[in-house]
């Protein structure tokens, strides 16, 4: 890696310290998962040797995250002195028991319930007028915070747009308007903390996020359609909602009760799909 390459990764102190505090944490999530996280569990699965100074870049973190004076209750703070925890159990020497973190195995019932959700989702354009409680907003759009994201850099933002508060603002669609607009953004300057995350990446990460949410939309009754923006629309929301420039619309999905239950479009079979598996 070149030296002009390292120093975009690793700032001064002072550099730091003067950051805002969104590219800071940024930062922090990056540096932890490429110089600690991805080394503890390739350690316990017993294919490397932790160095004895391996956690030192996130306890740097640590150090400048209290000199930043930032709340020790936020989850990047937490998820590091974990991480540190767990690799000091390791250069002693001891095996280390991640039995409590496995994921819960679903039993024959909830896989196929599960798939259910995956293969009966649609594409809905056509809402009753019934209005969406805000817990199902917010179970929805949390599903979306809980998509893979590259370097766990976290850009997703959101706005959540109500048609009957704030009518016409979506106007040029070429769908049917849904009651509920949810507005999937990225907030780039997290993107800084990595400069070697390809551009392709940043709409993998809102991809992951939109697909999460228009299949808990489902799971939770409701119906969605996952659309997109034309330049007019982009220019007239970001004006209406005075968005900085580093906040960029992406896309949305129009969520509400259904009132159509569409066919399934067929897809093409598994066999059509498979160029190679060799």
């Amino acid at each position: 890696m070149s030296e002009e390459i390292l120093r975009k990764f690793n700032l001064l102190e002072e550099e730091y310290l003067a950051l805002d505090e969104v590219e800071f944490r940024a930062r922090f999530r990056e540096r932890i998962h490429h110089t600690l996280e991805i080394q503890t569990y390739s350690a316990a699965h017993g294919e490397e040797k932790l160095k004895e100074n391996q956690s030192d870049t996130a306890k740097k973190f640590l150090d400048l995250w209290e000199k930043r004076n930032i709340s020790k209750e936020l989850p990047e703070y937490i998820y590091a002195q974990k991480l540190i925890g767990l690799s000091e159990v390791l250069l002693k020497g001891e095996s280390l028991d991640l039995s409590e973190f496995e994921s819960y195995k679903l039993s024959d019932k909830e896989q196929e319930t599960f798939f259910k959700v995956i293969k009966e989702r649609r594409s809905v354009r056509h809402f009753k007028e019934d209005r969406v409680p805000e817990e199902l907003i917010e179970k929805i759009l949390e599903s979306g915070l809980w998509a893979a994201h590259s370097c766990n850099l976290q850009s997703i933002k959101y706005l959540i747009v109500r048609e009957e508060t704030t009518p016409k603002l979506f106007r040029g669609s070429d769908v049917p308007g849904g009651p509920v607009h949810l507005v999937l953004l990225q907030d780039e300057r997290v993107y800084r903390a990595n400069p070697l995350n390809p551009v392709r990446n940043r709409l993998i990460d809102v991809g992951a996020a939109a697909q999460n949410i228009v299949l808990a939309t489902h799971a939770l009754g409701l119906s969605g359609v996952w659309l997109t923006f034309n330049e007019t629309m982009i220019e007239r929301i970001s004006k209406h909602f005075n968005l900085p420039e580093y906040i960029k619309l992406v896309t949305y999905v129009d969520i509400g009760y259904p009132d159509q239950t569409p066919y399934a479009p067929q897809r093409k079979t598994l066999n059509e799909a498979i160029i190679a598996n060799v």
